[in-house]
Order: structure tokens, then sequence, then C-alpha cells
């Protein structure tokens, strides 16, 4: 049976919120985010270890015992390692994504940050990044954490999400609003 939307990102606000004070009592906000955003790299990498979190195929303790493996060979230890061996002994990796999108929200609302979550179609350089904020500071009105992701499939350009505003600059997008304006004209 599939999981709703709805119902997976409910699951992502509270395991975020339990881990976000959890860390916060363990003055870890910055260590956690950045083991997080280590294993979405990870996960973002491996055909493998996607299909291991959502596949339902999976038993508990086989999926327990590969994230245990992943964490080692990784080195991801502390309350991120102990948290992710919990997400996956709960049968909740499935929701993984969403949990890390939702630390990531939580963490930058707590340090008075607008979260955004960049996807470009290559790797950004510091000096895009640096531009990208100051940019994107100017129309949040205060300091903004991006999250990028890079998907060749856009060709070129950026999508930008902030809250519930999205701006898709991307080449790809572009392309496929031309060839309808020029599927309505022939």
């Amino acid at each position: 049976m599939a999981k709703s939307g709805s119902s997976i990102s409910a699951v992502a606000e509270r395991y975020a919120g339990s881990l976000y004070e959890l860390a916060a009592e363990a003055k870890a906000v910055a260590v956690v985010e950045k083991t997080l955003g280590d294993f979405q790299a990870m996960l973002n990498s491996s055909a493998d270890l996607a299909r291991l979190i959502k596949s339902p195929v999976f038993s508990a303790e086989e999926q327990s015992k590969a994230i245990a493996a992943v964490l080692d060979k990784a080195g991801i230890t502390g309350l991120t390692g102990n948290f992710l061996r919990v997400v996956a002994k709960n049968r909740r990796l499935f929701a993984l994504p969403a949990i890390i999108t939702a630390f990531r929200r939580i963490a930058s609302e707590a340090r008075g940050e607008a979260a955004a979550e960049v996807t470009s179609a290559h790797a950004l350089t510091p000096e895009q990044e640096v531009e990208l904020k100051a940019t994107l500071k100017g129309v949040a009105g205060k300091d903004v954490s991006i999250a990028v992701k890079v998907d060749p499939s856009l060709l070129g350009g950026l999508i930008v999400r902030m809250g519930s505003r999205q701006i898709d600059t991307s080449l790809k997008t572009k392309l496929s609003s031309l060839k309808l304006a020029l599927k309505e004209v022939g």
C-alpha cells in the first residue's frame, strides 16, 4: 500500500522535530545538519541505496543491517548515526528524504534564516552560491540557507524553491514552453 504525501510529511515532521530537539540539547545542530547532508549526497549518488530506503520488499532487519553497514563505511556516527539506525528499525526509511528536508528547514528557522532548495544543471561554484544567497536574501529579507541538488536534465539554469514560491529558469522548462507555443501556432 502506497503512502500518501501528507502522511509522509507528517512522519517526516515528527522525526525531524525530535532529531532537532536532541541535536539542540546536545549543541550539535550543525554537526547533525552536515552529516545528514553527507547521507543525502550518498543517497542521491547511489541507486542501490535509494532502492533500499524506498522498497517495501526489504525486511526491517535487512534494512537495519544494510543501513548500519553504510553508516559504518561512511563514518557517520553519533546522534545522526543512531537516529538513522532508529529510522531503519522503525521502517521509516521511505520518509528519510523528507525528514532531511524538514530538519534543514527547522534548523534554518531556528537560526532566523529562510530555507531554499536549489536544483541546478551543474554544481555551483562557491562564488555562485554566495551570489545566489545574496540575491535570495534580497527577496526573503533575511539570510537564506540553500540546499543544492544537481539535475543534468535541466540542461541549464536553476529551479529555486523557497517556501511556497518556485522560480524556474531552467532551459528544460523554457524549451518545453517553446515546444507548446509552436504546437499551438502550427
